[in-house]
């Protein structure tokens, strides 16, 4: 297995086309790589069948944000998927902590995936698949860019239903993203910067990558039905618990998401996120609430805390 001092010479910056990839440091088939050097096979599960785990978690200010609860996510879809990974949580960690030292990013975007893979005979059988393990970190970008972050993003409710959990448990992060991109395709020609899905029974789900919050009253809620319970989702319970704000989930119909006094959308890649306009029209006065910015200034506040974050050693 390579160490972080062996891998060392093998990250050659030459070798990177920055106009076609991120800057940054993937890990595979036992050996660190450039990002412009990652392939997976065409005949892999994964990429023909969406048939994969994954999970991200962020690195900023050169410590990752509660790295323990991100591995236990993945961890746990790998064994609901029926899939292995040949590392213990140990080197996962080590993996991963490589990857982003090796790239020298001090805050990153860091992605740990198991395929399916694919057997050596093309068999339709999952069972002979030899699955394959993938890491990456790469720059941290964000759902939303500065200037959205500062006067809050536009975003519209698509009619496009969400996968049933029934069918794909949203508990298991997974690739199966197209209903999410056809809602994004709704929202961009209604004018909007990114949009929420509904679920089976006609209410608010979640959003391409994120889940979704409203304020009403002083009282938070989020949608319980169908969705991931995203990290950043499970942090805002958290801080919630904190400053003493009531917090819920539970069932939230489009028109309760137009009604809120405030709205925001959470996830790994950006945090905390404030909307002021739902379709078109403003939510509330149009401005970012006084709840959301405290759960903003908490939650970045919470990066530099040892309980909920880890230092990388960077060589």
């Amino acid at each position: 297995m390579t160490t972080l001092s062996s891998a060392l010479p093998t990250i050659n910056k030459r070798h990177t086309d920055c106009r076609r990839y991120p800057d940054g440091v993937t890990f595979m088939d036992g050996q660190y790589l450039p990002m412009s050097e990652a392939k997976i096979s065409v005949l892999d599960w994964g990429l023909l069948h969406s048939d994969a785990t994954y999970d991200t978690v962020h690195v900023w200010n050169g410590r990752f944000f509660r790295l323990d609860l991100h591995i236990d996510r993945f961890f746990a879809g790998i064994e609901r998927l029926r899939m292995k990974v040949p590392y213990d949580r140990e080197k996962l960690v080590s993996i991963l902590s490589n990857c982003v030292a090796l790239s020298g990013h001090k805050s990153a975007y860091v992605e740990m995936i198991c395929t399916r893979g694919s057997s050596p005979t093309f068999s339709r059988d999952p069972r002979q698949a030899e699955n394959q393990f993938i890491a990456f970190a790469i720059p941290f970008g964000s759902v939303a860019n500065k200037q959205q972050l500062q006067r809050g993003l536009r975003v519209a409710i698509s009619d496009t239903v969400r996968i049933p959990p029934t069918s794909v448990d949203p508990a298991i992060k997974n690739y199966h993203w197209l209903d999410l991109v056809k809602g994004l395709f709704d929202a961009y020609d209604r004018g909007a910067e990114t949009a929420l899905i509904l679920d089976t029974n006609g209410n608010v789900a979640e959003g391409p990558g994120f889940n979704v919050f409203v304020v009403k009253s002083g009282a938070l809620k989020t949608p319980e039905f169908g969705v991931l319970p995203g990290i950043t989702r499970r942090t805002v319970f958290d801080l919630c618990a904190q400053l003493g704000f009531s917090i819920a989930a539970a069932d939230l119909s489009p028109s309760e998401l137009r009604a809120a006094d405030e709205v925001f959308i959470t996830s790994t890649a950006g945090g905390i996120m404030p909307v002021t306009s739902v379709d078109g029209a403003p939510v509330a006065s149009g401005q970012v609430g006084s709840v959301t910015r405290r759960l903003m200034d908490l939650y970045w506040h919470k990066h530099d805390d040892p309980a909920w974050s880890t230092t990388v050693l960077y060589p």
